[in-house]
């Protein structure tokens, strides 16, 4: 990992700055869940994970409560994350089907994972202050993240964070809304793709299946070999 990412990474480890999400995270990590009480909790902002060459970028909300926040990587240890890498392992972008903790081997290729806000919100819904200060660090991973061509957004707040950063660094005016499965142009040859977020609650309800989340992976997948 470069010097730059690195530098990034720890500055999003030490953030402390939004003391409504900072209680939260410390609140979780000392009464934790009842079949996590024997573990310590990494209870801080979450970086992002996987190819800093990437040309796929996939964009989540937040880390999950018992999930990026107990074991310090995104989108691991939880029923999102299980979901999301046994589709991520099927499109053949990731080497196993699971993401459980920090150690357990886990690569994905041509991509790299992070989400809009660094710390678990209360109730998954952060406020727009929140954003606005973790939009520091999504701004700096854009920047840094040089070959990205294509983004996956996991649901409406990583889309919207997504086009916000193309709106202030290129002045980029077109109003995009959010679907699934929408692919939008933006500017420098860059492509922006809709996805539902693979929370239990969108899989318990059908809105997302494996199905579906396969196909648009490898659909981006194949994309991806395609732009230089």
């Amino acid at each position: 990992m470069s010097t730059k990412f690195k530098k990034l990474n720890k500055s999003i480890i030490n953030c402390s700055k939004c003391l409504r999400l900072v209680k939260f995270r410390k609140k979780i990590s000392n009464t934790k869940r009842k079949q996590y009480i024997n573990e310590t909790y990494w209870g801080k902002p979450i970086t992002g994970f996987g190819d800093i060459n990437a040309k796929i970028l996939i964009v989540g909300l937040a880390p999950a409560a018992h999930g990026g926040t107990r074991t310090g990587r995104v989108f691991t240890g939880d029923k999102s994350s299980d979901f999301l890498y046994k589709c991520l392992y099927k499109a053949k972008i990731s080497n196993q089907s699971n993401s459980n903790h920090v150690n357990d081997g886990l690569k994905i290729y041509n991509t790299y994972i992070t989400t809009a806000l660094k710390c678990v919100p209360p109730q998954d819904k952060p406020e727009k202050i929140e954003l606005d200060n973790c939009f520091i660090f999504l701004k700096q991973e854009f920047e840094l993240l040089k070959n990205v061509k294509i983004i996956i957004a996991l649901g409406k707040i990583g889309f919207d964070a997504c086009i916000y950063f193309f709106k202030k660094k290129y002045d980029f005016k077109e109003k995009l809304k959010f679907s699934h499965g929408s692919i939008y142009k933006l500017p420098n040859d860059m492509k922006i793709i809709g996805c539902y977020h693979p929370s239990p609650r969108n899989v318990n309800t059908g809105r997302i299946n494996e199905k579906k989340m396969v196909s648009l992976f490898k659909k981006v997948s194949k994309l991806s070999k395609n732009l230089s």
